[in-house]
């Protein structure tokens, strides 16, 4: 293998160590140069004054004498030097004695000379006598020509510069000779026995070392290379060992491959019966997913029909005159029926999960107002001992991000579920933020779960026990339905229960805040609490009353009331009598909803208002303003009642049923509406044409003309494009909504509903009149 001489290290070496020894013989001639031009300039002047010297006695006395032909001979004699190019001797009254002079040399180099040395020099020599050394008699004048000096100086630092370019060409021919034998030739030796080598021989015979490079670093190359030699070798051999015993394996997988395959085959053949069995059976069980929901929904619309017709009618006899065992009978009627509402709306929901059906809002909606909601709807279920409180973070956010529906659920699961399991005590609601999500829990003081049973609660149709279901009811759904919406939700449901002490479900839900915590109006005064130490309504006051700038007060168990206090709430009904007897101080009663006092003893105990448990938030903020003023003294002692909200509206209710029509109808009169009924789509077409209706109840499933049908025929109609299309319908599948807000209605309102669910909705999309 050849290699260029610009590449080989042996020409690389000498060309920087040439270069090095260039650079610094170049920089010793310079200096020597330097130093020989010094000398040289102070030698100018030297000789110059020496000459002066010389001629100093000899033109003194011919000064002295002033005769001209020795002055001319002397000046003469000076143009001798070769450096002297002018003379001239005056006497001491600057008469010219004699002045001789000839023209400068010529050269090529006399430039360089002259900016080194300069062109010519003049030096002058003030004559005297030795007797009389401080008079002058006369000066010698010489002008000197540098070049005689300067050519010299060149010569000598021209052979200087030529004498180190000579060295240096001369080193780097002896230090390329010997970099090419000591390096580059052994180097390259070996490269060529390495190319000429046969790389897919497996046997390589050792690489022979140059003579004379046994012990250095060649050697040691040499050595290396071939030990790797002997390596690779090695390990061809056991490659090629292993090549070898490769072989035999594929030949004996060969074997087996093939023997498998005819395996195979067989096996894809019965496989291939399989997946058409299989698929046989996937379409069966289509067929039956489809036919299982076709039957639930259409069960659930049989089952809500009548509950709709059932529960409505109950409801409008309890609001008639009753004797008490009539009323108890029927309250009894309708709570049935409400829990058997909520078991099927927990079996679809259920369904729900199970199809992958369940789909999730995300709306901004006040979880404090929804929990407090929730709380009163469901106080009625509580015992006569068990005090019911919510208990807000006042700096919870005023809304937040999430479903409220579902939301909702879990909330009224969790607090029925407490509710049921606790005879006596304390169901606490509580809401606060804990990082990024919002944590609710529900604690009692019931039975509590043994330890072993907590794992199963949440397992659909399981409760912790089989006695529980004997004692208490209930079906086994509701913490299951909650767990499952927890999980949909991305949040966490946990349990923390001691068994005949009590229970605390923790959930903690991802809902961003929406809005800031909601600032109430500040109020002034002062608040007595008369109430046990450990109750909920002690602790939701001592957190609220100091927010809203109110100072509250616990009054100890037989202390007398203070009478400068602006207000006493208190849920001791016995306490009122004494506390009477003690003040005049406006009293608030908070007790539940069915241990109201009878008027005659509100009257006898004024100034008295009584407020249902749990109580909300705007509720006690509203009851505070109404009798605390802006100096914090008591107002009015007489309770005041705002007036309640009147709907005077114009409803076309199109149903085929004639329980549901009486029902609906029953319901609405009641919140000030008049109600025209049609008995299907085709006669509601008939009465939108011949009068005015603010909203219109419309069936999904009827004859002649469906809900859906005559919506959309409204729907075409430009002078109804804004009125108000309510679905009632007793199909509760997820696909329901869906059809109905395909078809052009405005809202849906599954049955059987409630009254309080149908005011909302009047509510939402009727103006409300309050009444003068």
């Amino acid at each position: 293998m050849d290699i260029a001489i610009t590449h080989r290290l042996s020409f690389k070496q000498a060309r920087l160590t040439v270069l090095i020894g260039f650079v610094l013989g170049t920089l010793l001639s310079l200096s020597q140069i330097a130093l020989d031009y010094a000398s040289e300039d102070a030698s100018i002047d030297r000789e110059i004054r020496s000459l002066l010297q010389i001629s100093h006695n000899p033109a003194s006395r011919i000064a002295y004498n002033l005769d001209a032909e020795l002055a001319q001979e002397l000046t003469l004699g000076l143009l001798h030097s070769p450096a002297v190019v002018g003379a001239r001797l005056t006497d001491n009254n600057n008469v010219q004695l004699a002045a001789v002079s000839r023209p400068l040399a010529n050269s090529a180099y006399r430039m360089v000379s002259d900016f080194l040395f300069g062109g010519s020099r003049q030096f002058e020599d003030v004559l005297h006598l030795d007797h009389i050394p401080n008079e002058s008699i006369g000066v010698l004048h010489l002008d000197v020509d540098t070049f005689a000096f300067g050519s010299h100086f060149l010569q000598r630092a021209g052979i200087t510069l030529i004498n180190g370019f000579v060295r240096s060409l001369v080193l780097a021919g002896l230090l390329l000779a010997l970099f090419y034998f000591t390096l580059t030739k052994p180097l390259t030796g070996m490269i060529r026995a390495l190319s000429e080598r046969d790389p897919r021989s497996p046997v390589q015979p050792p690489l022979p070392c140059p003579r004379g490079h046994e012990h250095d670093e060649i050697g040691v190359l040499v050595a290396v290379t071939n030990r790797q030699f002997e390596s690779v070798a090695s390990e061809f051999a056991r490659r090629r060992e292993a090549e070898n015993r490769l072989t035999d394996h594929l030949n004996e997988l060969e074997d087996i491959v093939s023997a498998r395959t005819n395996q195979l085959e067989a096996s894809n053949a019965r496989l291939s019966q399989s997946n058409e069995e299989l698929q046989i059976a996937r379409s069966t069980a289509l067929d039956m997913a489809h036919a299982r929901s076709a039957f639930l929904a259409h069960m659930s619309h049989e089952i809500r029909t009548p509950l709709n017709g059932l529960l409505g009618m109950l409801a409008l006899s309890l609001d008639g005159p009753l004797s008490a065992e009539q009323r108890q009978q029927l309250s009894i009627a309708h709570d049935s029926g409400k829990v058997l509402v909520e078991l099927l709306n927990d079996i679809l929901d259920l369904s729900k999960f199970d199809a992958g059906q369940v789909e999730l809002e995300r709306i901004p909606f006040d979880l404090a107002a929804l929990i407090e909601d929730t709380a009163s709807l469901l106080s009625q279920n509580a015992a006569p001992n068990v005090e019911l409180t919510c208990l807000i973070d006042p700096r919870f956010p005023a809304s937040v991000l999430g479903d409220p529906t579902r939301v909702r659920q879990i909330v009224s699961n969790l607090l029925s579920n407490a509710l049921k399991f606790t005879r006596a005590g304390r169901v606490d609601v509580r809401l606060g933020q804990h990082g990024e999500h919002m944590r609710i829990e529900v604690c009692d003081t019931g039975i509590g779960i043994a330890q072993d049973a907590q794992a199963k609660i949440f397992q659909p149709f399981t409760q912790a026990e089989a006695a529980i279901t004997r004692q208490y009811g209930g079906t086994g759904l509701g913490l299951t339905l909650t767990h499952n919406l927890t999980d949909a939700m991305n949040g966490q449901l946990s349990i923390e229960s001691t068994l005949g002490v009590g229970s605390r479900f923790r959930v903690d839900l991802p809902l961003p805040a929406h809005t800031p915590a909601l600032q109430w109006p500040l109020l002034k005064g002062k608040v007595l609490v008369a109430s046990d130490a450990g109750s909920g309504l002690l602790e939701m006051l001592s957190r609220v009353l100091p927010e809203w700038g109110v100072t509250c007060q616990h009054l100890e168990e037989d202390a007398p009331p203070d009478c400068d206090a602006d207000l006493l709430i208190t849920d001791c009904p016995q306490c009122l009598v004494a506390i009477r007897e003690a003040c005049t101080v406006p009293v608030l009663l908070v007790t539940a909803y069915g241990n109201f006092m009878p008027g005659e003893q509100v009257a006898a105990l004024a100034p008295l208002q009584q407020q249902a448990r749990p109580l909300p938030r705007y509720v006690l903020h509203q009851s505070l303003a109404r009798i605390l003023d802006a100096d914090g003294q008591a107002g009015s002692s007489h309770e005041q009642v705002a007036p309640s909200p009147t709907h005077r509206a114009r409803i076309l209710l199109v149903e085929d049923n004639p329980v549901n029509q009486l029902v609906a109808k029953g319901m609405l009169g009641k919140l000030g509406c008049e109600v025209i009924v049609s008995s299907n789509g085709a006669e509601a077409l008939q009465q939108l044409e011949q009068d005015h209706f603010d909203l219109v109840l419309m069936d999904c499933n009827m004859p002649v003309m469906n809900g859906y049908d005559a919506t959309r025929c409204i729907r075409k109609n430009g002078r109804w494009s804004d009125l108000p299309i309510i679905a009632l319908t007793a199909n509760a599948m997820p696909e329901e909504r869906e059809h109905c807000k395909a078809a052009g209605m405005s809202d849906y309102l599954a049955k059987p509903f409630r009254r309080e669910e149908l005011m909302a909705l009047l509510d939402q999309w009727i103006p409300v009149e309050q009444p003068h």
